[in-house]
C-alpha cells in the first residue's frame, strides 16, 4: 500500500503519487521522468507553434506578394529599390536551392526541399536532448535484498522521443492529404509535400525504433530481477499495442520503398498505405491513450480528406437528370484513339460538364467505371477552361502504360472497333474528382516572358498557359514560346486543334511553337526544329537572350530526367548580380509539374 497522500496530474502521462516514499535514488529518477515528460510536451507545443507561425507568415506574405491578375496592367520598367532587392533575393534562392541534391538518396528533390528536411531534423534533434539530466542511479529492489535496478536517463529520453513521434503524426497526415490545408495556406500543390511526407515517415520510424530499443534495454536489461521483469512487461496491454504500432509502421516504410511499390503495384500500395496509416494511429492510441491529443487530430484530418473527396465528386456529378429528378450522372467522353504499339497507345478524351471552371494548372482525378470504380488517376486538362451555355469542356490525353490505363486503352480500342462508325470517336463514361493543384497563372506578372517546355503528354500542363495568354490583351514586349518533345511526328495529332488555334494568333500574340521529334528520324513535320531530344539549357538561354524586358517564367512538365535538366538550367540562368543591375530577364522562375510526384 502506497504512503502517498495525493496524485499530481501530468498531461500525457500517468498521475504521479506524492510524496515519493521510495529511496532517494528512485525519487530523483522519478523527478527526472516526470520533468522530462512535461518538457517534452512543452517542446511539442513549441514545435507546433513554430509550424503554425511559419504557415501564417507564408500565407500573409504570399497574399501580399501575388502579382495582379490583370495582365493588361502596364508594366513598370523602373522598379523601386525594395522591389529590386526582393527580385534579387528570389534569383539567389532559385540559383542555389533549385537544383536537385544527391539523387541517389533524395530522388528528384530540390536543394530547398532537402534544406527544409534537414532543418526539421535538426530542430527535432535539439528538442530530443535538451532539458534532460544525464545521470545513473543504482537503486535497491524492494523486498529483494542484494538486487538492484540501474536507472538511467535512457528511459526518460526514450519517452521524449516517443512524445515527439506522436506529435509529428498529425503533420505527417496533413502532408499526405489531397484536400490540403497546407496547400490552401502556401499555394504549394499537395503533391509538392510528398517528399517531406515520405521522409517525415522515415523520421517517425527512426523515433519509434529508438523509443522501442531504449525501453527494451531499460526493462529487459537494467531493471532486475530478470527475466521476471521482462515477462511481466510483455503481458502488459500497452506493450502489445506498441508492438502492433511498430509492426505496422515497419510495413508502411517497406511498402513506400521502390521495392515495395514494385512488389504490390502502385494502386495496391496507395490503398494499403492510407488504410495501414489509420491502423497505426489506432495502435498508437491503444499503446498510450494519454497522448490522444495527437491521435485525434490525425484521425480528423484523415476523415476530412476522405470526406471532401466524396463531396467534390458529388458536386460535379449530382445534377438534374433527363427525368427531371436530381441524381448522380457520370460524364460521357468522346474518344480519339492514337495507336502506338511501341511506346504505348494514346487516347484523347473530350467531355463537357455543368460546373465552375478550374484554374490553369489544376488537375482532376479520372475514374473509368466501365473498367473499375476502385481506381482513379490524375490528369491535367489540356484546354483552357471556358464556360459556354453553362457547360465547361475538358480535354485529356492519356498514354497507356500498364494497369488501369492499359485496361482503359483496350476498352477504348474495343469500343471503336465494335461497330462501324462514320468517325473515329465513341464515348466512355468518366467520373471526375477535383480540381486539385495550384493556379499557376498567379505566378505571372503582367509582362512576364513565358517559356513552356513539355515532353510527351506533359504538354497538357503547359498548353493551357499559352492558350490563356494568347487570348488575353496582347503585349508587344512579352515573348511566349512552346517547346514540345515527342517521339513520333504523328503525335502532333493529339493536340492539333489547340496548335492550330495557337498558329492563328501566333503573330499577334508573339507566340513561337517548336516541336522536336526524338524517334522518327526519317520524318519531318512543319515547325519541327530538330529530330533529337532538345538541349533544354541551350533553348532556355536563347529564349532569355531574345526577351525585351520583364522577368522570365519557365513552365515545364515531362519525364523526371527532363525536369532535372530544366531545374539545373534555370538555376544556372538566375543571376542575382544581373537582376540587381536591372536585367530582369535573369530573374527566372520555374513552375513544373513533376509527373513522378503525382
Amino acid at each position: 500500500m502506497s504512503d502517498a497522500t495525493q496524485l499530481e496530474p501530468h498531461w500525457g502521462y500517468a498521475d504521479r503519487a506524492l510524496p515519493c516514499t521510495s529511496d532517494k535514488g528512485s525519487c530523483e529518477y522519478l523527478d527526472l521522468v516526470y520533468s522530462a515528460h512535461d518538457l517534452g510536451m512543452l517542446y511539442a507545443g513549441i514545435l507546433w507553434a513554430t509550424i503554425g507561425g511559419i504557415l501564417i507568415f507564408w500565407a500573409v506574405r504570399r497574399k501580399l506578394s501575388l502579382p495582379s491578375h490583370n495582365l493588361a496592367i502596364p508594366y513598370r520598367i523602373h522598379e523601386s529599390a525594395s522591389a529590386r532587392l526582393g527580385r534579387t533575393a528570389r534569383a539567389a534562392v532559385q540559383r542555389y536551392l533549385l537544383p536537385e541534391f544527391i539523387r541517389s538518396v533524395f530522388g528528384h528533390a530540390t536543394r530547398l526541399q532537402v534544406v527544409v528536411l534537414v532543418s526539421l531534423i535538426g530542430y527535432l534533434t535539439i528538442w530530443s536532448f535538451v532539458g534532460l539530466a544525464y545521470r545513473t542511479w543504482v537503486t535497491p529492489v524492494k523486498n529483494l535484498p542484494g538486487v538492484y535496478n540501474t536507472r538511467t536517463t535512457l528511459g526518460p529520453w526514450s519517452d521524449r522521443i516517443g512524445v515527439l513521434a506522436y506529435a509529428l503524426t498529425p503533420l505527417s497526415v496533413m502532408l499526405a492529404n489531397r484536400e490540403s490545408l497546407l496547400s490552401l495556406l502556401t499555394g504549394v500543390p499537395y503533391q509538392g509535400f510528398n517528399f517531406l511526407h515520405r521522409w517525415l515517415g522515415y523520421v517517425i520510424f527512426a523515433q519509434g525504433s529508438l523509443h522501442t530499443i531504449g525501453w527494451c534495454v531499460t526493462e529487459m536489461r537494467l531493471y532486475q530481477p530478470q527475466p521476471a521483469v521482462a515477462q511481466q512487461l510483455v503481458a502488459e496491454t500497452y506493450l502489445v499495442w506498441g508492438i502492433v504500432a511498430m509492426a505496422v509502421l515497419t510495413l508502411l516504410v517497406f511498402l513506400s520503398t521502390s521495392c515495395g511499390i514494385r512488389l504490390t503495384g502502385y494502386e495496391a500500395f496507395r490503398k494499403l498505405h492510407y488504410s495501414l496509416a489509420m491502423v497505426y494511429v489506432g495502435a498508437c492510441w491503444g499503446h498510450w491513450d494519454k497522448l490522444e491529443c495527437f491521435m485525434i487530430p490525425s484521425l480528423i484530418f484523415w476523415l476530412i480528406d476522405r470526406g471532401l473527396r466524396l463531396v467534390r465528386t458529388a458536386i460535379l456529378h449530382y445534377q438534374i437528370l433527363p427525368s427531371g429528378n436530381v441524381g448522380f450522372r457520370s460524364c460521357s467522353a468522346d474518344i480519339t484513339f492514337c495507336s502506338d504499339s511501341e511506346h504505348g497507345d494514346v487516347y484523347r478524351l473530350d467531355l463537357t460538364n455543368n460546373q465552375d471552371p478550374w484554374e490553369i494548372g489544376q488537375h482532376y482525378f479520372l475514374c473509368f467505371p466501365e473498367s473499375s470504380i476502385w481506381q482513379s488517376h490524375p490528369f491535367t486538362p489540356l484546354n483552357a477552361p471556358q464556360v459556354r451555355h453553362g457547360l465547361v469542356k475538358h480535354s485529356y490525353i492519356v498514354r497507356a502504360r500498364c494497369g488501369e490505363t492499359r485496361r482503359v486503352a483496350e476498352l477504348c480500342a474495343n469500343k471503336l472497333s465494335s461497330t462501324q462508325h462514320t468517325s473515329d470517336t465513341k464515348a466512355i463514361s468518366v467520373i471526375l474528382t477535383g480540381p486539385y493543384g495550384a493556379n499557376i497563372m498567379e505566378a505571372l506578372e503582367p509582362n512576364s516572358n513565358v517559356l513552356c517546355i513539355a515532353g510527351g503528354t506533359g504538354v497538357s500542363f503547359v498548353l493551357p498557359v499559352l492558350l490563356r495568354l494568347s487570348q488575353s490583351t496582347k503585349s508587344a514586349n512579352r515573348k511566349l514560346q512552346l517547346i514540345w518533345a515527342i517521339k513520333r511526328a504523328s503525335d502532333v495529332k493529339w493536340i492539333e486543334r489547340e496548335l492550330e488555334a495557337l498558329k492563328q494568333v501566333s503573330a499577334d500574340a508573339n507566340v513561337d511553337v517548336s516541336v522536336f521529334v526524338t524517334r522518327d528520324l526519317g520524318t519531318k513535320i512543319e515547325s519541327t526544329n530538330g529530330t533529337r531530344r532538345p538541349n533544354t539549357a541551350k533553348l532556355i538561354g536563347e529564349f532569355l537572350e531574345n526577351t525585351v524586358c520583364g522577368p522570365s517564367v519557365v513552365v515545364a512538365s515531362g519525364p523526371g530526367e527532363m525536369i532535372s535538366d530544366i531545374r539545373r538550367a534555370v538555376a544556372g540562368f538566375n543571376s542575382p548580380r544581373k537582376v540587381w543591375g536591372g536585367q530582369q530577364r535573369y530573374d527566372v522562375k520555374l513552375i513544373c509539374e513533376d509527373r513522378l510526384a503525382m
